[in-house]
């Protein structure tokens, strides 16, 4: 009985735990249930009926990264980038590295056995074997299914246009990051994606590039090189040096393939350098436009002699010292301007520093650490002073737009903006200097740039090429700097070529004449009806400013007059005077410690 009952006491307990269980885990189960309908009440009703981390989502694409754009003036495109993949490798993941090889080898043959198996065995886990991919690669190498390989997605950088322009855009490595030229000086933009507008004109650089080839071939130089300038806005439409590199192929810009002539070559630029002299001559007042010189015979001093390539053997007005070239009568105009206004007004030109512009590339003016008279002699036509192209043509632009300097750039400039610009010339100067680059194409060394029905002025010149030894002897650097419409000049040329030799169609000479002015003059009749230049033959026809055939009373000076020239005779006293001040100045000792050594000068004085 008393089993019986402790049983039942005990089935008693069991079934009191069991309902105490079940009514705890419906306790726990409701409250479950209500806080996930408190929650989904709160998200359907509260908080608009999504959850933020998916409600929010935007699942349009997201476009990769990539490195903005370079367009010229009308926005064509320079340069771009495009999406592609390289191929990387974790060798410790690799099972059969020599079948792997093996494999990848047939679907990559610019791979080599070799190399690849040297540079699989290492201890890295992470290797490069082939960088931007084509599509069709990737795929080839994906059906191998070889394990320890994969891609990696990136970009590369494309050049439209390939070798034109490639010293100004530069190139970038194969990380995406620029090297050289406009790349390199606008790096971090360009990765940040601000898409660069430059003053480039492709349609032009593709006329100047053909003509320099042309020239090159012709005359079977070792470069040359080539600049379009805007002479009133400062912006380079065309630059252009041969030999150049495709920025496609990063293997072809080495050596002299990748050296910038126009912004990082330093060139004595011979006979164009009479224009700046005889700017400074005519702005400062030293002489006038009815003012000459005695250029009758050559200035010898010791056993080297200053004579003139074209000589007249008389003497020679301001206008025909230009037209003809004259060293001794640019020598003569020097000294009376004087060492110190030289170096200001080359100054003012922008001729003695390194030029600000948008290029890593930029070269150094060479000159003398003291400026002697000797100095003043040779600098007045273009020798002992060493400069870029584009800073001559900037300087010259100086010289056609009114007398006013401004900065070149590369980018395309607007109206509003400020650049810079100082007054160097009167306006009165600027109009006498177009004169005299006009009657230099229609009368003088620059008859071969003329084009019919365009207005063109310029100057010629030519140089013995300069080395470490000193003058080289029959090897030259020829060249023309023009303006047009030269009534009212918009652009500046420039073309030089390096190491030319003279052929049967120009009777073996090789001067700036015979061999830069035709290919200025090319460039010219190309490019004006482009740009909406129309052609005027009133204006061909016409001297901007009428050269007086009497002399003002105040210069007492003999005028005779010839067909076809104006010949002005000062006083023979004050000749002589300035003859034997050019003689003393020559003379003097130089120190070692000079950049020109006496004897280069004296070899500069033989040159034309």
């Amino acid at each position: 009985m008393r089993d019986a009952y402790h049983i039942e006491g005990f089935k008693k307990q069991a079934l009191e735990t069991g309902r105490n269980r079940l009514l705890v885990t419906g306790i726990v189960l409701a409250m479950a249930f209500s806080v996930i309908s408190a929650r989904l009440v709160d998200l359907t009703i509260f908080q608009g009926g999504g959850e933020p981390k998916l409600a929010n989502i935007d699942y349009s694409p997201v476009p990769p990264f990539e490195r903005a754009d370079i367009v010229d003036r009308n926005g064509v495109l320079l340069a771009t980038s495009l999406p592609t993949v390289s191929l990387f490798v974790d060798p410790k993941a690799v099972i059969n590295l020599r079948e792997a090889v093996d494999k990848l080898i047939t679907v990559l043959p610019d791979l080599k056995l070799n190399e690849l198996l040297k540079k699989l065995d290492s201890n890295s886990r992470f290797i490069w074997i082939s960088r931007n991919l084509t599509p069709k690669q990737q795929y080839n190498v994906n059906r191998l299914g070889i394990p320890g390989f994969g891609f990696q997605k990136g970009e590369k950088r494309v050049y439209p246009h390939g070798s034109l322009g490639s010293h100004i855009l530069g190139l970038t490595d194969v990380d995406g990051r620029g090297v050289s030229g406009l790349e390199k000086y606008f790096d971090r933009p360009l990765r940040d994606g601000d898409k660069i507008e430059v003053a480039l004109d492709i349609r032009i650089q593709e006329m100047l590039r053909h003509e320099l080839s042309a020239t090159i071939k012709e005359f079977r130089a070792i470069g040359a090189a080539g600049v379009v300038l805007d002479a009133n806005s400062g912006e380079v439409i065309s630059m252009v040096s041969l030999p150049d590199f495709d920025p496609n192929d990063p293997g072809s810009s080495n050596g002299e393939m990748a050296f910038n002539r126009v912004t990082k070559g330093v060139y004595e630029m011979g006979s164009t350098f009479k224009l700046f002299t005889a700017a400074m001559a005519l702005d400062s007042g030293t002489v006038s436009m009815e003012g000459g010189y005695d250029a009758s015979k050559p200035i010898r001093i010791a056993r080297y002699t200053i004579r003139d390539f074209h000589a007249k053997n008389r003497w020679l007005s301001v206008p025909e010292i230009i037209v003809y070239s004259s060293n001794i009568g640019a020598a003569k105009m020097a000294m009376d301007v004087g060492a110190r206004k030289q170096r200001t007004y080359l100054s003012r030109f922008g001729l003695l520093r390194p030029m600000a512009l948008e290029l890593p590339e930029i070269g150094r003016p060479l000159m003398p650490r003291r400026w002697r008279e000797i100095n003043t002699v040779t600098i007045s036509y273009g020798h002992g002073i060493a400069v870029t192209p584009l800073q001559v043509a900037s300087g010259v632009a100086t010289l056609v737009n009114g007398g006013l300097y401004i900065p070149p750039t590369l980018m395309k400039r607007y109206e509003s903006e400020t650049v810079g610009i100082q007054r160097v010339l009167s306006s009165d100067t600027s109009k006498k200097m177009r004169t005299l680059m006009q009657m230099v194409v229609k009368n003088g060394t620059g008859r071969k740039a003329a084009v019919s029905g365009y207005a063109v002025g310029g100057k010629t010149g030519s140089a013995d090429k300069f080395s470490e030894k000193g003058y080289l002897k029959n090897v030259s650097i020829s060249s023309f700097v023009g303006a047009f419409p030269i009534n009212n000049p918009k652009y500046v040329l420039l073309i030089i070529v390096d190491e030319p030799k003279g052929n049967i169609r120009t009777s073996n000479y090789s001067t700036g004449g015979w061999v830069a002015a035709p290919a200025v003059g090319k460039v010219v009749k190309g490019m004006a009806p482009l740009l909406g230049i129309a052609p005027d033959k009133k204006l061909e026809n016409e001297l901007i400013l009428p050269i007086n055939k009497q002399a003002s009373s105040q210069t007492k000076v003999e005028i005779e007059t010839k067909p076809g020239s104006l010949i002005i005779k000062n006083s023979q006293k004050k000749q002589v005077e300035l003859l034997k001040k050019i003689r003393a100045a020559l003379q003097q000792p130089r120190k070692k410690s000079d950049v020109w050594n006496m004897n280069i000068q004296e070899q500069a004085l033989a040159t034309y």
